[in-house]
């Protein structure tokens, strides 16, 4: 995320800032939807719907919370990290249990929250030098997981025909898709970066005095 350059007079955003504390409600609505899921098996009745209507409204506050932080120059490395961890959160959850509930195969699962997770590890533990930027692959992965979901748990098959399976299914297999190409992308800039820190660390070595001894 890009916000406007702090001038003379500017203080950094505070941690607790708006931007983060929708973030913070994304995770907390993980439970929420969890329960609203499972309670019923899956079943197509009411709980069902509130589920679905919960997850699109909780993803949807990824482009609110990320627009008011560039907006408001309320762009923090706290931010950076908890962002992605509650995506990965509320998007495992639900593939999570549509597996458990026998909609989404587990393999499909396995591999997506592989990738997820260890990125996310990955970037925490590269933050103690560089804080990395999720990229614009990263960020198109996720509007295809997010709308694979949707589809998935809102049960459109009933009133569209059996065909919405087939699109499901190509949705899913989009986001699959996306998911490990964003991770290599992820990789390779992270490598790169790293290869630019070594030589910022190896350069003044070189240029450093010799002493006589």
């Amino acid at each position: 995320m890009r916000g406007r350059v702090l001038s003379d007079g500017d203080t950094p955003a505070s941690t607790g800032n708006i931007a983060n504390i929708i973030t913070i409600v994304r995770i907390l609505m993980v439970p929420a939807f969890v329960w609203l899921l499972l309670t019923d098996a899956g079943q197509l009745g009411p709980m069902r719907y509130i589920a679905a209507v919960l997850f699109i409204v909780a993803i949807a506050t990824d482009s609110v919370d990320g627009s008011l932080a560039r907006r408001r120059n309320l762009i923090t490395d706290f931010g950076k990290i908890l962002d992605p961890i509650a995506d990965k959160l509320l998007i495992g959850s639900a593939l999570v249990c549509l597996s458990i509930l026998g909609e989404l195969w587990w393999w499909v699962t396995a591999l997506i929250l592989l990738r997820e997770f260890g990125i996310t590890l990955y970037r925490m533990v590269a933050l103690r030098k560089r804080v990395i930027p999720a990229s614009s692959g990263g960020k198109l992965k996720t509007i295809f997981q997010a709308v694979a979901i949707s589809f998935y748990l809102v049960p459109t098959w009933l009133l569209l025909g059996e065909w919405m399976h087939w699109l499901n299914a190509a949705l899913m297999a989009i986001a699959v898709v996306l998911t490990l190409w964003s991770g290599i992308q992820y990789l390779v800039a992270a490598y790169r970066f790293k290869a630019v820190d070594d030589a910022a660390v190896e350069t003044p070595a070189r240029d450093s005095p010799v002493s006589d001894g």
